[in-house]
């Protein structure tokens, strides 16, 4: 009977060091595969930094050239026009921290940059040399006032996008009895993007003590989005005439929702005609070859065919 504890002994702290050495052991390599996931992390954010510290090192070298350009660029302003330019700066955000002397800067430091890729491809005698030598100088000068209007079509779209849902939350805060400056200031953290950055800069002005009025016509000066414009005059008129906000807000958000309803019919409507093209263009010459090919093969090889008969 001794014998047998003394052997149970003996199994029971065999499998308890067995299971200390493999507690041990898993813990280990958790340890292992923690550290290497924090190494590939810090890896991965260094290399981040030293693209994220490439980009603007040469960000900053570009716009210095701009800055020393920007006279020239304001006596070349062909479809750029100062007041244009400023107008565009502010719907689009003034994105890269862009000013008017530095995209009128932007603008010739892109003319040359074509330029000098034209003569370079020129003096190699590149194919279309002496055309390219003319058009990619009038293609970088015109590729920087197109990337800034994009800018700021994309800006406009995101903010009409974002605009319902933003006012049915505006809407259901205000009926809950909170004011309507403190209800921009709670919600729109919420929404990233030109809503947020546009409201911000309002309950700023209003902070100031710069009249609401004046602060709404500053943000249709900025923003030229028909559901934006929509909304804003629909809030001059409301307090105005004395019509509550809430109420405002709920009629507009309604209205934008059927407005987007018809927007999204309407391109459905237009996607019908763009498949039926793609494939009149596309799978129709693909089948006509297909079958040409197998008629052709039939009258060459086939039982009768040409080598049939020849043979």
């Amino acid at each position: 009977m001794d014998g047998l504890i003394f052997v149970a002994l003996v199994f029971f702290y065999l499998f308890l060091i067995l299971a200390l050495v493999s507690c041990y052991r898993h813990l280990e390599e958790r340890r292992e595969l923690k550290q290497h996931v924090q190494d590939i992390a810090e890896l991965e954010t260094g290399l981040r930094k030293n693209v994220a510290t490439r980009k603007e090192k040469m960000l900053t070298k570009v716009f210095k050239f701009s800055d020393d350009l920007s006279a020239l660029g304001h006596r070349i302003n062909f479809f750029s026009e100062t007041i244009d330019v400023e107008k565009w700066l502010m719907q689009s955000g003034y994105p890269l921290e862009l000013t008017v002397d530095r995209f009128q800067g932007l603008k010739i430091f892109s003319l040359l940059l074509g330029a000098m890729v034209g003569l370079f491809l020129f003096v190699l005698g590149f194919p279309f040399g002496s055309l390219l030598l003319i058009i990619l100088p009038i293609v970088g000068y015109f590729s920087v006032i197109f990337w800034l209007r994009s800018k700021v079509k994309k800006r406009q779209e995101d903010l009409s996008s974002n605009l319902p849902d933003f006012m049915d939350t505006v809407s259901v805060t205000l009926q809950a009895g909170v004011g309507l400056d403190n209800a921009l200031r709670q919600i729109s953290p919420y929404f990233k993007g030109p809503i947020q950055e546009e409201f911000n800069r309002f309950n700023q002005k209003i902070s100031l003590g710069v009249p609401r009025e004046q602060a709404y016509n500053e943000l249709l000066e900025r923003n030229d989005s028909y559901e934006f414009q929509k909304l804003i005059k629909g809030l001059i008129q409301g307090a105005q005439l004395g019509v509550p906000v809430s109420k405002t807000f709920k009629v507009q958000s309604e209205e934008m929702r059927k407005i987007k309803k018809e927007q999204i019919k309407e391109q459905a409507s237009k996607a019908s005609p763009k498949v039926t093209l793609i494939t009149t263009f596309v799978v129709l010459p693909t089948a006509m070859i297909l079958i040409g090919g197998l008629m052709a093969l039939n009258i060459l090889f086939g039982d009768y065919g040409v080598f049939d008969a020849l043979s």
